[in-house]
């Protein structure tokens, strides 16, 4: 069983930044954040192989960054240029299988979630 925590959430401006981390209990393939935003779908927004490949959703694109630390079991989510439709639940994902994937069901395991709020 694989455990993962999530931290780094909190309130912030829009056009602000803010880092998520991720904390894996050992080493995964591939790690992913995907966010759910109060009455709307749940979306993989980014993804990160074990070798540093990644992916992004459009939604996402040239403001997040994913990176990883392999060392640490760390995965984090840069995110730049804030609007308040990003404001969601942000959960990191493991897969156990090697490739970025933007599939939420590609994904065996995931964080209990923390609130990001993008506001005024």
């Amino acid at each position: 069983q694989v455990q993962l925590v999530e931290s780094g959430g909190g309130l912030v401006q829009p056009g602000g930044s803010l880092r998520l981390s991720c904390a894996a209990s050992g080493s995964i393939a591939t790690m992913g954040w995907s966010r759910q935003a109060p009455g709307k779908q749940r979306e993989l927004v980014a993804s990160i192989s074990i070798g540093g490949s990644t992916t992004y959703a459009d939604s996402v694109k040239g403001r997040f960054t994913i990176s990883r630390d392999n060392a640490k079991n760390t995965v984090y989510l840069q995110m730049n240029s804030l609007k308040s439709e990003d404001t969601a639940v942000y959960f990191c994902g493991a897969r156990v299988r090697v490739g970025v994937s933007l599939k939420l069901y590609d994904y065996n395991y995931w964080g209990q979630g923390i609130q990001v709020t993008v506001s005024s």
